[in-house]
């Protein structure tokens, strides 16, 4: 993380996601744009939280469209078709979602433990893990509950492998994780991206980065009381 500059403001962003989340990695990408947009007078705290979409999802997946479709009542053609759409949204904002890769849906808890732990050594640290993750999920078609695959993005963040592979062996982390879920959620976060701006304003969904722009130039000339607890 930067230190701000003594005329700039410093935000704090929680951005609650997870790396299947598509959404998810289209409001990242519009959320750095808009970031880049604001700076250097509005510096960014940025901390990724958990959310898992499917957390009952055992170690062999589902076939993605076969998920979407049994979840949201909706025919092939249509995931299809929404897969379109995203990957246009992708895009716009520098994303490019790999359409061609036939995906499986997976428990994404331990790329959660990976993501906490990379979160303690440092927020650039923590960022480029999660590009990394959901660059290998959305655009490799890789599984993000793969150990091999997750030890690979640890290493392509930067991290130590070697600890890495220690917490994957063992539940380290686990009992955080489960902690900042349930905050989360009691806090009524339900459905991501949720981007919460000084634990404060609360922005859903993967908006436009002229949305989180504005966001970030209205509060960070407001800079509300925080009510959320870490």
């Amino acid at each position: 993380m930067s230190t701000p500059a003594n005329d700039s403001t410093a935000l704090r962003i929680d951005f609650v996601s997870d790396v299947s989340c598509p959404w998810c990695a289209v409001g990242l990408a519009s959320l750095q744009q808009a970031m880049a947009r604001v700076a250097p007078q509005i510096e960014v705290e940025l901390h990724f939280q958990p959310f898992e979409l499917n957390p009952q999802m055992g170690p062999e997946g589902e076939d993605s469209i076969e998920h979407l479709q049994r979840k949201y009542g909706i025919s092939e053609e249509q995931v299809r078709a929404n897969g379109e759409a995203l990957r246009q949204r992708g895009e716009a904002v520098g994303f490019p979602f790999n359409l061609d890769v036939r995906k499986r849906v997976w428990n994404t808890f331990d790329a959660h433990r990976l993501l906490h732990w990379a979160g303690t050594v440092g927020g650039a640290q923590q960022l480029a893990l999660k590009q990394a993750l959901l660059r290998a999920y959305f655009i490799e078609g890789l599984s993000p509950s793969d150990h091999a695959v997750l030890l690979q993005k640890v290493q392509e963040a930067g991290l130590d492998e070697a600890r890495a592979q220690q917490i994957l062996a063992s539940d380290e982390f686990a009992e955080d994780v489960r902690q900042d879920e349930a905050m989360f959620t009691q806090a009524g976060i339900h459905s991501v991206p949720a981007v919460i701006i000084n634990r404060q304003h609360l922005i859903s969904g993967g908006q436009p980065p002229e949305v989180f722009e504005r966001a970030l130039r209205q509060i960070a000339g407001a800079q509300p009381p925080a009510v959320m607890s870490a």
